[in-house]
């Protein structure tokens, strides 16, 4: 135990794994074998397996990012890097994910098993992809220094309701992500929130392509089919402590499964997804000496760091102070990144 650092590691959800990603499952899965039964499972399910949507020539914002394939390639990069994470030198206390990332926490944290996450992932985003109802967009309330600014995000917030109101318009938040509100709608909420705003560095707000309306009551129909589709087996006590989309803890030995079932194919699917408040839990509860987010990816970082700030962790109050902290000794390790992998993976 002397001489480890303790960390909570964060999954990623959709929309991490893009062009830069392409060959990331032939680069880092440690488990071939594993990889095979996930490969058949796909073919006799008449999907196109991993490893051939890995390998491919080129990335396809068609092919790659449709939820069926995007989720399921997400996940398994997610679990390849927490199998690989060195557990010589990095003690984990704790699991936490965003959006879909919490199906890869389940795993991660022993409340399913690898084949089973993945059944759950894979049905999951293949049931949003067939019904795809709605869409995303993200808009930013932090400015670039990343000052707490609790009033522009009330006014966006008041913004959103004030759409939803409108007859024939559905705007909800889908996800607080550090500095950015991530909200989710049908078309006719989305453009008169596009309408409504200010631009912001020629880019925000931005539509997220082939993303549904994730983490609203639009998802309604989704979440009964899933839960038609996955039984209660597949869920079990967690080895770990999980932080889950409202800030709630999952612990080892006074989990009820059924109820984590009801969570995960319930309010997780049709509810906001809180990730600030899960690092925010997790900072206070674990005070852990770092944060390992597992790729595909790298852009999870950003919230996670964002998410301390708005917390006030350790003192940090601004994007310079994170900056400096970060410096001093990594406090965010991003596994995506290569000049950071070492710090939590196996040589």
């Amino acid at each position: 135990m002397s001489g480890r650092r303790t960390a909570v590691v964060v999954c990623p959800g959709r929309g991490t794994y893009n062009k830069a990603e392409l060959g990331y499952l032939a680069r880092h899965f440690p488990d071939a074998r594993l990889l095979a039964a996930f490969d058949a499972r796909r073919e006799a399910a008449g999907q196109d397996s991993l490893s051939a949507l890995d390998g491919a020539e080129r990335f396809s914002l068609a092919r790659h990012t449709r939820g069926d394939n995007a989720s399921a390639l997400i996940y398994v990069a997610t679990l390849g890097d927490f199998l690989a994470i060195d557990r010589d030198r990095v003690e984990i206390v704790a699991v936490t994910g965003n959006s879909m990332g919490w199906y890869s926490a389940l795993t991660c944290a022993g409340a399913t098993s690898p084949e089973d996450g993945f059944a759950i992932a894979n049905t999951m985003g293949t049931l949003m992809q067939e019904a795809l109802i709605g869409g995303q967009l993200v808009h930013p309330f932090l400015g670039e220094d990343w000052r707490p600014d609790p009033a522009r995000k009330a006014q966006l917030l008041a913004l959103v309701a004030e759409i939803d109101a409108r007859a024939g318009h559905a705007l909800a938040l889908s996800i607080d992500l550090g500095g950015m509100l991530v909200l989710a709608g049908n078309t006719a909420g989305l453009e008169a929130f596009e309408g409504a705003v200010e631009p912001v560095d020629g880019r925000f707000p931005m539509r997220l392509g082939n993303h549904a309306a994730f983490h609203t009551a639009l998802q309604d129909p989704v979440a009964a089919r899933g839960r038609e589709a996955l039984g209660p087996g597949l869920f079990a006590q967690p080895a770990l402590p999980m932080i889950d989309g409202r800030g709630a803890i999952w612990w080892p030995g006074a989990t009820d499964a059924g109820v984590l079932r009801d969570y995960t194919l319930g309010h997780q699917v049709t509810r906001s997804y809180d990730f600030t408040r899960a690092i925010t839990v997790a900072a206070r509860e674990f005070a852990p000496d770092m944060f390992i987010v597992t790729g595909p990816g790298t852009t999870l970082g950003g919230a996670v760091a964002q998410s301390l700030v708005l917390a006030g962790w350790r003192g940090m109050g601004d994007k310079a102070a994170f900056k400096a902290r970060q410096g001093e000794e990594p406090l965010l390790v991003s596994m995506g990144l290569a000049e950071q992998r070492p710090l939590a993976a196996g040589q």
